[in-house]
């Protein structure tokens, strides 16, 4: 019997799309203060900046990347799309420990019988383990196939 059955919803940090955007507008102006005649070191700059403002304006259009209801779970597909996964579409829901610098820590991962999607905490802005445990939480037991 699942405890939860309401809607909930986990998203990235708040902090994460300003810092991103800050970090842009650094790396431009960076770009063009080094410059010094070379005009490689301002394309790059520009260059990189433009896929950091990129990825922090995609976190300001949709913050959300995880949400679950009673029917299933919604992931975000595409530049800030989404898509609802039945639980019947839901094979497993486990939290993976990565060893490593930089990408090293918990991550959840949600495989279905035609998709994979991990998400970090940087992705839900809490524990994995707190949002598998949720996930297992709001997911309908199967039916017995012993009971008439």
């Amino acid at each position: 019997m699942p405890s939860e059955t309401t809607t909930r919803q986990w998203r990235i940090l708040p902090a994460l799309p300003v810092l991103k955007l800050l970090g842009a507008a650094g790396l431009f102006a960076l770009g063009i203060l080094l410059a010094e005649g070379d005009l490689l070191r301002p394309v790059f700059g520009t260059l990189g900046a433009a896929l950091l403002a990129g990825w922090g304006i995609r976190d300001l259009m949709a913050p959300v990347r995880l949400a679950v209801d009673p029917e299933g779970i919604t992931v975000p597909t595409g530049w800030s799309g989404r898509r609802h996964l039945p639980w019947s579409a839901v094979e497993n829901i486990r939290v993976l420990h990565r060893p490593g610098r930089g990408f090293g820590g918990p991550a959840l991962e949600i495989d279905t019988s035609d998709s994979l999607h991990l998400f970090s905490r940087m992705d839900l802005g809490v524990d994995p383990e707190e949002v598998a445990e949720a996930l297992a939480a709001a997911r309908p037991e199967p039916p017995d196939p012993d009971q008439p």
